[in-house]
């Protein structure tokens, strides 16, 4: 079977060569699975950040048009207080008139 010490190198070099060669062909795989998981990550982020993305324009423009009709209801308000304000001078008027002619 071996007939020098020539014929066992050249066996122990190839079970090396097959034993590395198994070794580099795991390796890559895990390295392609890893790469695999990584990117399907990636993209479950980079969904997430465009969903936030999404959430923080809609209530950018809520606060916005918000805005507007707070202007709105602020001018309501204050022509409300301004009536209101006239509404009871006017009666503190109506009142003291009717104290003075009591008397």
């Amino acid at each position: 079977m071996f007939n020098s010490s020539l014929d066992i190198l050249h066996l122990v070099l190839t079970i090396c060569i097959f034993a590395l060669t198994f070794f580099l062909c795991w390796s890559l795989y895990y390295f392609i699975s890893s790469a695999q998981k990584i990117h399907k990550l990636i993209k479950r982020v980079e969904s997430g950040v465009t969903k936030v993305e999404e959430v923080i324009s809609l209530v950018n423009e809520k606060i916005k048009s918000g805005s507007a009709y707070l202007m709105v209801l602020t001018e309501i308000a204050k022509q409300a207080m301004e009536y209101a304000k006239k509404r009871s001078t006017g009666s503190q008027e109506k009142t003291s008139s009717r104290s003075n002619r009591k008397k």
